[in-house]
């Protein structure tokens, strides 16, 4: 998705637990090492994440919650979109209700 101005900023916590979790890997007893190592291999794959797919599942999280098909009910998408936050123009909430759709 692209906008000509964000409509809200991506923050990203996963590089700080990446590094945390890689610390906690050289300190560990060998019984934690499989958890830790699954841990880690999961914080990674979201870090691999675009801006775009985060957005979208961000998306498509609200969608969920609020019980919406942003395909079949787009106008109802829109508002819970912008319900969930606050400020968001309708242009973006749109353009991200759209993406929603497509997925």
């Amino acid at each position: 998705m692209t906008f000509r101005t964000a409509p809200f900023i991506v923050f990203r916590d996963g590089p700080d637990i990446r590094e945390d979790l890689r610390q906690a890997l050289v300190h560990a007893a060998p019984e934690e090492r499989p958890g830790l190592e699954r841990a880690l291999l999961l914080v990674e794959a979201w870090c691999a994440r675009s801006d775009d797919e985060v957005l979208a599942r961000w998306t498509a999280s609200v969608l969920d919650g609020a019980g919406l098909d942003a395909a079949r009910e787009h106008v109802a998408s829109v508002k819970a979109v912008r319900e969930a936050a606050p400020g968001l123009s309708l242009v973006a909430a749109n353009r991200l209700v759209q993406g929603a759709a497509k997925r």
